[in-house]
């Protein structure tokens, strides 16, 4: 219970739902746009709950390369899974596509930062729906 634990005591502190059973996913965001108007449901008893059941997830939901070397291409595999009951245009319901994350280690600017690099950039992904984010993750070495 979000109220009590389990020895039946009032909680001192909050419970903190995870992502999946909350409104919203993560590092998203909705096109409204096109969403709800025109998009194909599904309406049945079992379905008819107040979790939004449509949409993307990426597995995992962030890249982190870690130390990379300046010069060398590396290679992160995302799984881009369709956990929606509606139709899409890309990935149908309930399957999955991989995606392939590149990145070429090259350190932009001449000041001396120490021997590391840090880099930071967040891949937008399009969808019908929203817009997905997956942040990307390294540090290079000089």
């Amino acid at each position: 219970s979000l109220l009590v634990n389990a020895a039946g005591q009032p909680r001192k502190e909050k419970v903190k739902l995870p992502s999946s059973l909350q409104g919203r996913q993560p590092n998203s965001i909705p096109n409204k746009k096109i969403e709800d108007p025109v998009a194909g449901k599904v309406n049945t008893s079992s379905l008819a709950t107040r979790q939004h059941l449509s949409g993307f997830h990426l597995i995992p939901p962030r890249v982190t390369l870690g130390v990379l070397k300046e010069g060398c291409t590396y290679a992160a595999t995302v799984i881009l899974k369709n956990v929606g009951v509606n139709f899409s245009r890309l990935v149908a319901a309930g399957l999955q596509v991989e995606l392939e994350v590149e990145i070429f280690a090259m350190v932009i600017g001449g000041e001396d930062t120490g021997g590391l690099e840090e880099i930071s950039h967040d891949i937008e992904i399009l969808t019908e729906t929203e817009t997905l984010l997956l942040p990307v993750r390294a540090n290079i070495l000089c």
